[in-house]
Order: structure tokens, then sequence, then C-alpha cells
């Protein structure tokens, strides 16, 4: 595949939307071909799988159901939008992919689900295949949730299912974050996303560059 695979992962409210789009308007004016995505909800039947995710009990889903889902949104965002848009050579930027499901279904729940499950589920949806680049926006956890829940306020869908878990499932979800990218120091940068939105996108620049040359 000739294009180009930049993910971003991070708790709530860490500024991820926000920076996809200053990143995608950067890399335009620079003469690229770019395609904002996000999972779940990438595809027209992905977005019907996101509403079953984000919204309503957080109850509502046993662990494996909800792992479910989840990798069968990845299959069709992947064939349907992420691989052929990257055999045409563009940029992709997608808002979440592989890392939050290991961060949230691993980590999050307390390890309630195996790694090696997560990761054989990976194998047979995604075979080999894995972002040029992954930035971690890294930020407080109780700073992340007021952000995303005052983002709340102005949405007509609340996506608020993940907000409304204990404390211990963010901080959880934090340190597992922080875990992935000192595993694959190759791949994931982590930023420090308590900055003004100004000042993150220039480090956010800086590491594109440093990594993909673009």
């Amino acid at each position: 595949m000739t294009g180009k695979f930049i993910t971003f992962e991070g708790g709530e409210g860490c500024g991820k939307s926000t920076q996809i789009k200053l990143l995608s308007e950067y890399l335009k004016q620079k003469g690229y071909d770019v395609v904002t995505t996000k999972e779940p909800g990438g595809t027209e039947v992905g977005q019907e799988i996101r509403k079953l995710l984000v919204c309503g009990d957080k109850d509502k889903f046993d662990d494996v159901a909800e792992m479910l889902l989840y990798f069968a949104d990845r299959r069709i965002h992947l064939t349907k939008k992420i691989w052929p848009a990257l055999e045409k050579g563009s940029i992709v930027l997608s808002d979440r992919y592989a890392d939050s499901t290991m961060a949230y279904q691993y980590y999050g729940y307390n390890k309630r689900i195996q790694k090696s499950r997560l990761n054989d589920m990976y194998k047979i949806v995604a075979g080999d295949f894995k972002p040029d680049l992954t930035l971690i926006l890294d930020i407080d956890v109780k700073k992340g949730l007021a952000r995303s829940y005052a983002k709340a306020k102005t949405m007509e869908v609340k996506e608020l299912r993940f907000e409304g878990r204990e404390l211990e499932f963010h901080e959880n979800l934090r340190h597992g974050f922080l875990e992935i990218a000192k595993e694959n120091p190759e791949r994931c940068v982590v930023l420090n996303a308590d900055k003004t939105i100004e000042e993150l996108h220039q480090d956010v620049i800086d590491i594109v560059k440093e990594r993909l040359g673009l």
C-alpha cells in the first residue's frame, strides 16, 4: 500500500478529533490527499454499530459481545475505507483504531479478556497490517472527562456510555495506552495533551515530519 495510516489514540476528552482536523488541513495544504475517519463508525454500516457501542446503558453488553462488535466494525472499516484509500496513495487519519480496543477491553476492564484473545481476533480481521504512526494523546483523567462531558452538551446524540464508568476504569485506560506505547516505540509516540490546541498541533506536526517525512 502506497499511502500512510496515522492513528490518534487516548482517553476520553484528550482532543483527538480536533487534532485530526488540524492535521488534515495542514497536510492538504501541503498537497496530500487526506482521508479522515474514526472507529467505531467510519463507514455507513459502522455508524450503526457505533450507536450500539457508545450510547445507552454501560452494562448492556458483556465483554465478549462488545469485543466482537468492535472487530466487526474494524473489518468493515478496513475493507471498505482504509485499505482502498491507502491503495490510492492517500494519507488516512483515524480517530481510534486497534490500540483503543486493547486499552479499553484489556486494561480498562482489568484484564477480564485475555490479551492473546484480542491479538488473535486482530490477526483474523487485519492480518499483519498496522498503522505507520500512532499518536497517543495523554491527559489527566479528570481533566479529560470534564472536557468530554462539556462536548457532549453540544451534541444531539449523547455518546457517554464509557464516560459513565468508574474513575478506576479511566485510570486503567490511561495506564494501558502508556503501556502500549512502551511496547511499540517504533510506531507509538506519546504527546502531552494538556496544552493549548495550537501547541499540541505543533507537536503533532513535528512528529509527523520526523517519523514519516510528510
